[in-house]
């Protein structure tokens, strides 16, 4: 391929959004483009490169073997220019730049983790630096990390990926939880029967493996946040996991109760994560840190 026809870095960063969102039409909103326009800018890419990148239909959206492989490409030297825009922003001040954290949803009830304290003392430490802080699932933060679209994550991350360092935290307690609409609401633990007859809602980023491990082979319902999944429990239409943390002001409060708790728990071990090879990076070793010590407090 000539220099001519090397694509620019609009195109490779609407085409890698596509492809994270799986569609033009999920790409919308993240890239504040209309259908048309991303099928316009997606159609010159695969004209200057001279062949198919994805495929849409009645099938749904799918990349090409070529477009899959050039999507990995896309996304190292996305990756790579998003590392030299921080380190460019650091020369700006020793102690200024940017610092991109990435977190699961609902962690703000969880005192153990103490993540808002912790981003106090970092912002007290480093006032110059812009925080930008995401909240996405397990498998987006991974990915954003490897990409250096974030510096640092915290989650539940059942999955090891090469190139990520791991740093354990601490373990979140879940429970399987109904609400006081829900039909099991005031029946006693030996009348409640077979819970696998109820609606379960799962999440999204969970796979058949993972509900197993829950102790369910279906679900009725789907959702991408521990918020969504509170809602649809609270309808009194679904049974669900929560995190301790979350249900416990709605325990208190007489809204949802435990169900079979010997028999429907879980502990999803949470940790911090960032790209290998950026250990010594004075942002990320500061706040893995002050986490680091925040947690060990709380234990």
């Amino acid at each position: 391929m000539s220099a001519s026809r090397l694509p620019n870095l609009k195109l490779l960063t609407i085409f890698a959004t596509v492809a994270r969102c799986q569609g033009y039409s999920r790409a919308q909103q993240e890239l504040n483009m209309t259908t048309p326009a991303i099928s316009g800018y997606m159609s010159e890419l695969e004209q200057r490169l001279g062949f198919v990148l994805c495929q849409r239909g009645r099938g749904g959206f799918s990349l090409t073997p070529r477009g899959e492989q050039f999507l990995q490409y896309s996304l190292q030297l996305l990756g790579t220019l998003a590392d030299f825009d921080r380190q460019v922003e650091g020369l700006k001040s020793e102690q200024g730049g940017v610092f991109s954290l990435g977190v699961v949803d609902s962690l703000s009830t969880d005192r153990r983790l103490g993540l808002a304290e912790s981003i106090n003392q970092f912002s007290e430490r480093f006032p110059a630096v812009y925080l930008n802080l995401s909240v996405r699932d397990p498998n987006e933060l991974q990915q954003q990390v490897l990409d250096n679209r974030l510096d640092l994550a915290i989650g539940h991350f059942p999955v090891n990926v090469n190139n990520l360092v791991t740093l354990p935290l601490h373990h979140e307690q879940h429970w399987l939880y109904c609400s006081d609409s829900h039909q099991l609401f005031n029946r006693a633990e030996q009348d409640m029967g077979d819970l696998h007859r109820y609606g379960f809602v799962t999440r999204s980023y969970w796979n058949q493996a993972e509900l197993a491990r829950r102790g369910f082979k279906a679900s009725a319902a789907s959702v991408e946040s521990i918020e969504a999944q509170l809602i649809l429990i609270l309808s009194g239409k679904y049974i669900g996991y929560l995190p301790e943390h979350c249900a416990q002001p709605w325990v208190e409060q007489g809204q949802l109760k435990r169900l079979l708790p010997q028999q429907f728990s879980y502990q999803a071990p949470f940790s911090l994560i960032f790209r290998r090879g950026r250990s010594r990076e004075m942002l990320i070793r500061a706040f893995r840190d002050l986490v680091k010590v925040r947690v060990a407090a709380e234990q």
